[in-house]
């Protein structure tokens, strides 16, 4: 069999390279190279070509100019510190409570994983139809059920929303994520437990010295996804505040700047996302750096 997949290895892997080389790697190129130019979306402001609209670093030092730029990274740099907690936090429990149920397991889990499969944009309507329908005027409201001010029209503020954008967010991912910390979890030998408990450590104990320990693997690819995922946020960001009251991410900014010039500024957006990736690129590298160090060996 090893013999097989050697001989046939290329023509095999032929295909998904070639697919990959065109719809990934080239327009990556391509979009590098447009963000140094005049791009205009439909032609090159200052020549025919490319080459003839170059503008080098131009595009790179408007974009850190740029008043909306600069407040989205940051808006999306909070929202991605309290989501990656609160993510984590959440999908954590879940998997814990899932491991240690006898009946209904399969039931619960699944339950926890549906939020995962819909698609951002009808996530987004429908916890826009949460907070302005049902926290607003009938829960939350002054003619509600309880009056609490701070949990009505929470799409309209951004603080709120930025809490907003979380719980959606968790309600989304947390089911993905509890499958794979459930996972970890059956993975860790029941017999370092009952060490644990035969040596007098009580609950709290066995979770911080073995639960969290052998977790660790886990962690880095929750954290991984869950950190990539938040500086990717868009749908969810359009359809729940379509980036008003401040509420615009980054990945929102770079879809709308083109709106903001007319003509439209492609090479600054292009310039944006460039930046985007590198941001992504560099956070994710070192949060995998950082928590593969700490995985222990079964």
């Amino acid at each position: 069999m090893d013999q097989y997949y050697k001989k046939r290895l290329v023509p095999l892997a032929l295909p998904a390279l070639i697919l990959f080389l065109m719809v990934v790697v080239i327009p990556f190129i391509v979009g590098v190279i447009y963000s140094f130019t005049g791009w205009r979306g439909t032609y090159f402001a200052g020549g025919e070509h490319f080459w003839e609209s170059f503008v080098g670093f131009d595009n790179y030092i408007k974009a850190f100019k740029t008043k909306k730029f600069i407040e989205a990274m940051i808006y999306t740099v909070k929202f991605t510190v309290v989501a990656v907690i609160v993510v984590n936090v959440v999908s954590l429990c879940v998997s814990l409570l899932a491991t240690y149920l006898h009946k209904g397991a399969a039931a619960y889990r699944t339950i926890y994983f549906l939020p995962n499969l819909l698609g951002g944009l009808a996530l987004g309507y429908i916890w826009q139809f949460i907070f302005e329908i049902v926290f607003s005027n009938i829960l939350f409201g002054k003619d509600g059920v309880i009056s609490i001010p701070a949990l009505c029209n929470m799409t309209q503020d951004n603080t709120k929303a930025l809490f907003a954008l979380v719980m959606l967010f968790t309600w989304q991912m947390a089911g993905y994520m509890m499958i794979i910390y459930t996972t970890g979890l059956n993975n860790i030998p029941k017999d370092l437990f009952e060490a644990a408990s035969i040596d007098g450590a009580n609950a709290w104990q066995r979770f911080w010295s073995i639960t969290v320990p052998m977790l660790m693997p886990s962690f880095t690819i929750v954290f991984f996804m869950t950190l990539s995922k938040c500086f990717m946020l868009l749908d969810q960001n359009i359809a729940l505040t379509d980036g008003n009251f401040g509420t615009r991410m980054l990945a929102t900014q770079i879809l709308r700047t083109t709106r903001d010039a007319s003509p439209p500024d492609y090479g600054l957006a292009q310039a944006q996302a460039v930046i985007f990736f590198i941001l992504i690129a560099v956070v994710t590298l070192v949060q995998v750096n950082v928590t593969s160090k700490k995985e222990v060996e079964m």
